[in-house]
């Protein structure tokens, strides 16, 4: 995702790519980040030390590396688009403490098709709560082998956004295994996929007496993410502090 997020914005001219941040012990530190990404040459070298001349930083990273990112923004005062998944509470709840002293953009998907469908599920499932016989929701999500949380940050959210519609009795079910008796009609299951190299599917499935609908969100390259994050970060540079997201963003 770094690679993609360099590699998209060389060919922005309204932005400027000033750092490129990995660990201390990685092994390409050094080298030109716009070679790495396939690119021209940036002159901007893979580096572990943190830039202060920064208007936005984009986290594509990994829980491990959040707690730093968060520390050094807050001590630079820099914008900050957070996209990674698979946080502890304790780091959701110092992300939000963070969002008090600078802007943050935080979202489990950058996409622009995720966050539309992600309203659109809202709307099936406040349209059909009545619905005779009852609703059943279902998620499924895959993704490539190497993802190394589920469900994904995603799919927790679209099920986050269609329990609001559903009631502050909904349980969140992951996965099914031996005899677990009749589905209940208050909950959301959760199923996740691991194959090869998906960069992200997602289907919502609404199943009804007679009928369903099935909402399936599909990303073909990892650059619809980038691309997203990029326009996150562009909305973002201007900003007050505080806590936002890509309904934000996307003024939906």
């Amino acid at each position: 995702m770094g690679r993609r997020v360099v590699a998209l914005a060389s060919e922005d001219k309204t932005l400027q790519l000033v750092a490129a941040i990995e660990n201390d012990q990685h092994p390409l530190l050094g080298q030109d980040a716009g070679d790495l990404a396939g690119v021209e040459t940036l002159d901007v070298p893979l580096s572990s030390k943190w830039p202060n001349d920064a208007d936005v930083v984009i986290d594509f990273s990994l829980p491990e590396a959040i707690d730093r990112c968060i520390e050094k923004c807050e001590l630079h005062e820099t914008a900050l688009v957070v996209a990674t998944t698979g946080m502890t509470d304790a780091q959701v709840e110092r992300l939000n403490e963070a969002s008090e002293n600078i802007p943050i953009v935080w979202a489990p998907s950058m996409s622009l098709a995720v966050n539309l469908s992600m309203k659109l599920a809202q709307q099936i499932t406040e349209k059909l709560l009545d619905v005779p016989g009852g609703l059943d929701i279902e998620i499924i999500e895959r993704h490539h082998r190497y993802k190394a949380d589920a469900p994904s940050g995603t799919a927790l959210k679209f099920g986050d956004l269609i329990a609001e519609k559903l009631g502050d009795d909904t349980k969140h079910v992951h996965g099914r295994e031996g005899h677990t008796g009749q589905r209940t009609r208050n909950e959301i299951g959760y199923h996740a996929v691991r194959v090869g190299d998906n960069p992200g599917e997602h289907t919502i499935v609404f199943g009804m007496l007679g009928e369903r609908i099935e909402l399936n969100v599909a990303a073909s390259s990892r650059d619809c993410y980038a691309a997203g994050a990029l326009a996150a970060a562009k909305w973002l540079n201007d900003k007050p502090e505080g806590m936002y997201d890509m309904f934000d963003v996307l003024e939906m």
